[in-house]
């Protein structure tokens, strides 16, 4: 794809010398000149899609001048001009749970244009698309120093289809590399590695262009990196690939809202801490499809890692993204990381002549503002099973006992006796949460005996991008393990640790700074370098302890330093997931037991039977930041990174065909041909009324793309289990469903299919079930293939923030699958919502107050939509209600197509199909 097209806005390119170098840009104070607008008071992260509208100006094909002058507009309405535009990312990242189905796709793509009589050369990315490879990993082995070699050499057990698939897509497609398993995660990589902030490329004529480095990623926290001022978010698997085939996105220009920073952490105090709180007051500000940028003087006060932890948990916080501005730390990090001296400086000069520097005169106009004084921010964790659930630290103990077990939480006296209870100091429970004294189960491992309950930590893991991109907690971490090991404390035998850094360069300055030892010697051993535990691969708990937690309905708890806690996502015996900082994951470990306040109760005793408080082995702000400065080098990052592509052995012996297309093999059981291009007609048809549809579930609030289409383990005798073994796959070997992602067969039976998901057409049931046609419980899956057979369409019903979470294109694939033609929901989150379009499903929002409490839905009913076949973007149309009873109600409901372009999508039956015809036309 061309990076310019530039025609009436050709007047506002301009040169600029910078690092050696003279390159061309375009001019945002240019286009002022020109008599664009003005433009001076556009948030920087708006500023960057501005210089997209001018660089890609092509006389209104795309892009008009009308379109550039829309943001001098939106700057003057005090931050609001909800035009539609069409927007060119440079690049897209992909990890290999959302990118193998992508690569499926384009893979099928190449079948069905030949189908359509084109050219398979036409599918190709003509955006850069890099691919790491790091959700596959999962935790088999832990506590022990093979624990890294056994989990790598399962991991490709496991994954060699898919690998051999992503090799083959490799060297088949142009544009496309692969970072293979090992290497890090795919955000740390785009941190640390990948990103440029400033990028550079020829255009038509062979010259040299300068740009805002963007991209779109098809995982949620693709939003990392605009800690490092690089504007980017997570799509679906879908959209990414529209997009590197040339297809612009499509979008309004976003609102931003303003964060200002002031101050300093306190003492103690944490970016995960931080983070956590910003997670929570953004979330009740409401920033859903809206861009945050954070400004004020608090962010002299905030390392690029911090920041960069605040950008990725922007899916938590429900904006596009959380963008930082260029400044002196972005370029510190650049140098640190070790970029280019040349591109270092060019990134200074393009920012500050181009508007997008920050310093202390920087004051843009916003469409709202919050304020947070970093001296508020205290210790904290979030949970239990949402990441907005901000709990200070010494509130969590006590929310443990009100929110999850629902019982009064204990005075003083009454929790020293219980403290002696657990500790095995008493024949039978005293005060328990609920009187369960089920809630006591004896286990053992290792020969170790111990006594279980509601509120044991079973995990402990340091994971995830989120965190693991941080030096400064990391260090904190193996600090704390450090003065542990010194008082003879250890992590409790119930608790499976590990640890999984983000990249390879974390474990050369954990290594270097002789924390590795420290945390080895509590069982925090390297798993592997992947997300793990974050995304449900937290692999299985030993067995007796499995067993004890549920024969006894006990509540388990996990403690990970992620961004995820969502009910059903870290492990299957685990009911209460908590976010916590990696030092905190440590101290939990010790303690074992979400029942002990950390801030008041002893963790454990030492090697003399002394009480030891967390005080005791937490480390100073100053320690921590002399050991950062000490270990964290530049040369790391280049050594690390030099051979990025590369592998190791393993990668480079799997071997892979020379072919264009690829060859399905039928026997697979990871990799097989989509259906959504076979037979397909070179026209498109209409979008379709939906007459007497059927409801397959009936949903709640907070519906996450992980209740959808969830990303762990499943059993046998789940659809999907069931499916595996009739093609004699054991149990062993099932893997998960993210790994299956390849597999439409798999993936469609594990829709819907989250171990947690509540169905309210059903009463109190958990899981993946539903009522068939003939009223009784069965899977959705099978419910859906009877109501397919007999031609009949579905609906889902759903409430508020349906689709948060992930940017799962699954979650959008398989609702298609299952002949859902449409979601109503009270509200829809972005990434969820522009996945449905894309795959053919209308988004619907109940308006006027109206919900599925407020109509008394129960499933039973019948609903009809008409009127669809000539639907405007953001139309409200009628729906009609049929009752079980027979009675029937029409009401209001909006068609959350948002963009004409989405209307051509849903008439082509999805943005795939919609891009394929286009590319045969031509």
């Amino acid at each position: 794809m061309p990076i310019v097209t530039g025609t009436d806005t050709a007047k506002t390119r301009r040169q600029l010398s910078a690092g050696g170098q003279s390159v061309d840009y375009y001019s945002i104070p240019a286009a002022t000149e020109a008599g664009l607008g003005d433009f001076s008071k556009l948030p920087a992260a708006l500023k960057v899609v501005l210089e997209n509208m001018l660089r890609f100006e092509d006389g209104g094909k795309t892009v008009s001048t009308d379109d550039i002058k829309a943001f001098a507009e939106w700057a003057e309405k005090g931050g609001k001009n909800p035009r539609e535009i069409a927007y060119r990312p440079a690049r897209v990242l992909m990890q290999d749970f959302t990118g193998v189905p992508a690569v499926v796709d384009l893979a099928a793509m190449r079948d069905g244009i030949v189908g359509l009589g084109g050219d398979a050369q036409k599918i190709n990315p003509l955006n850069p698309v890099d691919l790491v490879i790091d959700h596959s990993v999962m935790i088999d082995e832990f506590g022990t120093p093979r624990a890294f070699q056994f989990n790598v050499e399962r991991e490709y057990e496991r994954n060699m289809e898919r690998y051999t698939f992503l090799k083959w897509g490799q060297k088949a497609f142009n544009n496309f590399r692969v970072v293979p398993p090992g290497t890090g995660i795919c955000h740390q990589v785009n941190l640390e590695y990948l990103a440029q902030t400033v990028w550079t490329d020829k255009d038509q004529d062979g010259r040299e262009v300068a740009y805002p480095d963007t991209l779109v990623g098809t995982d949620s926290h693709t939003t990392m990196v605009n800690g490092l001022a690089v504007l980017g978010w997570g799509v679906g698997g879908i959209e990414a690939e529209a997009a590197m085939l040339g297809q612009p996105i499509s979008m309004l220009i976003p609102e931003v809202v303003g964060f200002k920073i002031s101050g300093a952490l306190k003492e103690g105090v944490t970016a995960t801490d931080l983070v956590l709180k910003v997670v929570a007051m953004l979330r009740e500000h409401g920033v859903v499809n809206k861009f945050v940028e954070f400004y004020g003087d608090g962010l002299s006060n905030m390392p690029l890692a911090d920041r960069a932890t605040i950008a990725n948990m922007a899916p938590e916080y429900g904006a596009t993204c959380g963008f930082f501005p260029v400044d002196e730390e972005t370029l510190r990090y650049l140098e640190q990381t070790g970029r280019d001296k040349d591109r270092i400086a060019l990134v200074e000069a393009y920012a500050r002549e181009n508007g997008f520097w920050r310093d202390e005169s920087y004051d843009p106009v916003y469409t709202s503002t919050l304020e947070l004084d970093l001296g508020d921010v205290v210790p904290a964790i979030s949970g239990p099973k949402r990441p907005q659930d901000h709990t200070p630290l010494d509130q969590s103990a006590r929310a443990f006992w009100e929110l999850v077990m629902g019982e009064r939480y204990p005075e003083e006296s009454e929790r020293a006796e219980i403290r002696w209870d657990m500790e095995g100091g008493a024949d039978e429970p005293g005060y328990v949460p609920g009187g369960r004294h089920k809630g006591f189960s004896e286990g053992a491992v290792e020969g170790e005996e111990y006594t279980l309950h509601d509120g044991s930590i079973v995990i402990a893991s340091i994971t995830s991008c989120t965190n693991t991109s941080n030096p400064y907690v990391l260090i904190a971490a193996g600090l704390v393990a450090r003065k542990a090991r010194e008082l003879g404390l250890d992590r409790k035998p119930w608790v499976k640790t590990s640890l999984a850094p983000g990249s390879q360069v974390v474990s050369e300055y954990l290594e270097a700074a002789g924390l590795q030892d420290d945390l080895d010697a509590i069982g925090f051993n390297l798993v592997g370098y992947g997300c793990t535990t974050c995304i449900g691969n937290s692999g299985p708990l030993e067995p007796a302890i499995s067993k004890s937690i549920n024969d006894n309905d006990l509540i388990a708890v996990s403690v990970l330093s992620g961004n995820r806690n969502f009910e059903g996502r870290i492990s299957p015996d685990v009911r209460a997931n908590y976010l916590a900082s990696p030092p905190l994951v440590v101290a939990y470990a010790l303690a074992g037991d979400m029942n002990i306040d950390l801030t008041r109760d002893p963790i454990a005793q030492d090697k003399n039977g002394k009480d030891v408080y967390l005080k005791d082995i937490w480390p100073s702000t100053q320690e921590v930041a002399e050991m950062v400065s000490r270990v964290v080098t530049r040369e790391m990052f280049q050594e690390k990174y030099a051979d990025v592509f590369k592998g190791d052995e393993r990668w480079q012996g799997v071997e892979v065909t020379d072919s264009e297309t690829y060859d399905w093999p039928s026997t697979s059981t990871y990799i097989q041909n989509p259906p959504y291009f076979q037979n397909m007609s070179k026209q498109p048809g209409e979008i379709e009324d939906i007459k007497g549809a059927r409801v397959l579930a009936l949903l709640g609030d907070m519906i996450t793309t992980d209740h959808i289409s969830p990303a762990g383990s499943f059993k046998e005798s789940t659809p999907a289990g069931k499916y595996l073994t009739d093609r004699q796959v054991p149990p062993r070997e099932f893997n998960s469903y993210g790994s299956r992602r390849g597999n439409h067969e798999v993936m469609m039976r594990g829709t819907f299919a989250n171990i947690r998901i509540r169905n309210e057409m059903l009463d109190g049931v958990e899981g993946g079930y539903t009522k068939g046609p003939k009223g009784e419980q069965e899977s959705i899956y099978d419910a859906s293939m009877q109501y397919q057979d007999q031609g009949t369409p579905l609906v889902v019903i759903g409430g508020e923030q349906y689709g948060a979470g992930s940017s799962r294109d699954w979650a959008a694939k398989g609702t298609n699958l299952l002949g859902v033609k449409a979601v109503i929901a009270e509200s829809f989150e972005r990434i969820h919502r522009s996945n449905l379009v894309g795959m053919g499903v209308i988004p619907f929002e109940f308006t006027e107050g109206d919900s599925r409490k407020s109509l008394n839905l129960t499933g039973d009913e019948e609903i009809t939509i008409e009127g669809l076949g000539d639907v405007k973007p953001l139309e409200v149309v009628d729906a009609q209600i049929k009752y079980a009873d027979g009675t029937e109600k029409t009401i209001k409901i909006k068609a959350r197509i948002d963009t004409e372009v989405e209307i051509e999508y849903l008439k082509n039956g999805g943005v795939l199909h919609y891009v394929l015809r286009n590319l045969a036309a031509a």
